[in-house]
């Protein structure tokens, strides 16, 4: 018999992830069904699978569609009433789905959430992209409880209680398939990095809510496929960040918020190039190019978006700078920021 809930890994060439952390996913997801999504790999993955783990269903895509449209691909064909897409170089624990799914089960308004995310490579400590849920600040800059910037911070319990949130972790995120599919699914066209934040923006603004249940745990390896200092990574980031924000952002704030994000981002490529680091000085203006030639594609997505907008001011996009707080007031902690 179909089960409620499907395990989606997304894999690319990663072979040796699957045999590492495969059996830790079918061992503790007895309410689920674990299926891999194949985005045309040219390794042994797809051998892997039908010899040693069979039983894992597996879902075939005809090319390397990146981590968004490779989700959308693969989620369209399956019929669950919920998702949770997990990254492949996740270990999760005993029963890390049954908190997850009673909260959703308790809490109709609540329509995606994550587990806490810890480091793999250290596992008393938050892990990067996603710690104990994210949010993001008035510009756009996006945080955690448990990691701002690059300050992570050591799990003491201090994030253990379930909270809303402003966008939950694409590396382990749970949603119910009927509101993901509503309001789009993830944008495709992202291809990777800040596609989960947008999908929970355009879920937030209409009335839904997202939150981080603790109760469950999961460890990260994080930057499998590309380390944080990667111009790749940064060129993506920058670019997808803007596209995000354009898509988004209520009318009142659009041209403010833009114009101080582009004085932001000159800081920023300055000090990449202060640094040394002339790769990731060029990624940002790259991002800028290209979101100014993309920027056209995205206008009927950002009228969508504000016509069916019932909730413009969101209390986990906080309204001041994160910036100012972590570099010149040294807020360094989600707790300290809070108070």
């Amino acid at each position: 018999m179909k089960k409620r809930v499907a395990v989606v890994i997304l894999n690319y060439n990663g072979a040796n992830m699957l045999h590492q952390f495969l059996p830790s996913v079918i061992n503790n997801s007895p309410e689920a069904d674990v299926i891999v999504a194949d985005n045309a790999s040219t390794d042994n993955s797809l051998q892997l699978l039908e010899n040693e783990y069979p039983a894992v269903g597996v879902i075939k895509l005809d090319k390397n569609y990146g981590f968004a449209e490779g989700y959308n691909k693969a989620l369209e064909r399956l019929d669950y009433e919920y998702y949770i897409l997990l990254n492949s170089d996740v270990e999760v624990t005993k029963e890390w789905i049954a908190p997850m799914l009673q909260f959703l089960g308790e809490n109709s308004n609540v329509v995606a959430c994550q587990p806490k995310l810890l480091d793999y490579k250290n596992k008393l400590s938050f892990e990067y992209a996603g710690a104990s849920g994210g949010f993001i600040d008035v510009y756009g800059y996006p945080f955690c409880r448990g990691r701002i910037f690059n300050t992570v911070e050591e799990d003491k319990g201090q994030y253990n209680s379930i909270e809303n949130v402003f966008w939950a972790t694409g590396a382990a995120l749970m949603v119910r398939s009927k509101e993901f599919w509503a309001v789009g699914g993830l944008d495709g066209r992202f291809f990777a990095h800040m596609e989960e934040v947008d999908l929970c923006w355009r879920l937030k603004s209409r009335g839904h809510q997202i939150v981080c249940v603790p109760q469950s745990v999961v460890y990260h390896v994080g930057g499998a496929t590309l380390d944080r200092s990667n111009p790749h990574k940064t060129y993506l980031n920058f670019r997808n960040n803007l596209l995000m924000l354009y898509k988004n952002l209520p009318q009142a704030e659009l041209a403010r918020i833009m114009f101080i994000r582009n004085i932001l981002d000159i800081v920023a490529a300055t000090k990449f190039l202060l640094s040394g680091s002339f790769s990731e000085f060029r990624a940002v203006f790259k991002a800028h190019r290209e979101f100014r030639r993309m920027k056209p594609q995205f206008h009927y997505d950002r009228l969508t978006n504000l016509s069916k907008t019932v909730v413009t001011s969101i209390p986990e996009r906080v309204k001041s700078s994160i910036l100012w707080s972590y570099y010149l007031k040294g807020i360094r902690t989600f707790d300290k920021l809070q108070k």
